[in-house]
């Protein structure tokens, strides 16, 4: 008979890293905001890529904002030395969450509710009190949409 493996606890926990510490003052801000926060590391697999490789797709912060659903980015730097962290948040990052966005709305049969991409940037240099900034409504799912009428039902308002 196969033994099953053990899985054992180390006594030391790990620190968080960087980008967690970033998502969790992400969280707290947005709280403080008012945002009713529904999940956090939202992962789903959204299709395959060019070469038939399953892509997963990931949320940092799902929120009700009022009425409006909202899908956060979340990105964390230690110093906008070289680029602003907004920058990070490119085109290709937006597809895929929006992608995203899509498969949970259709998950949890949200189609009709309104809804926005948001960002929030984390700038935590070394010694020094972290800045926290919302951008709301940062994209819009338009630009990714497909030419298709029925695509119009799927769309964010």
């Amino acid at each position: 008979m196969a033994s099953i493996p053990s899985i054992t606890k180390t006594s030391e926990a790990t620190p968080p890293s960087l980008g967690e510490r970033g998502e969790q003052l992400a969280v707290n801000y947005l709280i403080n905001k008012g945002y009713q926060i529904v999940v956090t590391n939202f992962k789903v697999p959204v299709g395959r890529n060019s070469k038939g490789v399953a892509v997963t797709g990931e949320i940092d912060i799902i929120a009700i904002d009022g009425k409006t659903l909202v899908f956060v980015e979340v990105k964390t730097r230690r110093s906008e030395e070289f680029t602003p962290v907004i920058t990070a948040i490119d085109h290709r990052k937006q597809r895929q969450i929006t992608r995203t966005s899509k498969v949970y709305r259709r998950i949890f049969n949200l189609m009709e509710m309104q809804c926005r991409f948001d960002v929030v940037t984390v700038l935590m240099p070394k010694g020094e009190t972290p800045t926290v900034t919302l951008t709301k409504d940062f994209w819009s799912e338009k630009s990714f949409r497909k030419r298709r009428w029925r695509d119009e039902a799927w769309m964010c308002q």
